[in-house]
């Protein structure tokens, strides 16, 4: 998605009333699905729009997210693809990525 298109998503947001999390890419060593400055919104209900890069390492930051909209308190998430599941289900890119998590909307 590109730029405006999260702006709008954003404004949507704010418009609504509802809250959803935002996920940056925000660092990167080794081969990665995605890099620095990738962005994906959160909903409560587990939707996304964007992406940080699929597989399992999205659907722990989707996790984290989630925790972000309920707290209110942004976070860093270290998503490693060097080992274990990533291998397993196919996702050997072999590096890491730095994730920030913020809420956004009210």
């Amino acid at each position: 998605m590109n730029e405006l298109g999260f702006i709008q998503q954003i404004m949507t947001l704010q418009d609504t009333n509802e809250r959803a999390a935002l996920a940056t890419v925000i660092r990167t060593k080794g081969s990665t699905p995605r890099k620095v400055g990738a962005k994906m919104l959160i909903f409560r209900n587990g939707s996304i729009s964007g992406t940080i890069g699929g597989g399992c390492g999205e659907g722990e930051v989707i996790e984290k997210g989630l925790e972000v909209i309920e707290s209110g308190s942004p976070v860093r998430h270290k998503v490693d693809l060097t080992k274990g599941l990533f291998y397993e289900d196919g996702g050997i890119c072999g590096g890491i990525q730095e994730i920030f998590i913020e809420a956004i909307g009210r």
